[in-house]
């Protein structure tokens, strides 16, 4: 019979990320919570959000294409870019990495 072997990496801790992403001259670092099943319609934000899926899924619409994230996974989104997310059923957390645009 033949034995499968799954390694799972453990995400590196969030003060390693917060580094990292500080390093790279962003203006916060924090962790997002989402409670299960939440939706949040089409929107933007006045920052550069650089994130990583820690806990959970999510799906993330942009340009009509939808990316299914779960932890492990990253996303990048430009200051002011139209969005929509969802949160799966055991809700999600992903650490962000927030630029904030002055003129957005």
């Amino acid at each position: 019979m033949a034995r499968i072997i799954i390694f799972v990496t453990a995400p590196q801790p969030f003060s390693e990320f917060e580094a990292a992403e500080r390093a790279l001259g962003c203006s916060e670092v924090l962790a997002r919570s989402w409670e299960p099943n939440t939706a949040l319609d089409t929107h933007t934000h006045p920052f550069r959000a650089r994130a990583l899926v820690v806990q959970g899924e999510m799906w993330l619409t942009v340009d009509g294409v939808t990316r299914h994230l779960l932890p492990g996974d990253r996303f990048d989104l430009p200051s002011g870019k139209p969005h929509a997310e969802r949160y799966g059923p055991q809700g999600a957390t992903y650490w962000v990495a927030r630029t904030n645009d002055p003129g957005a």
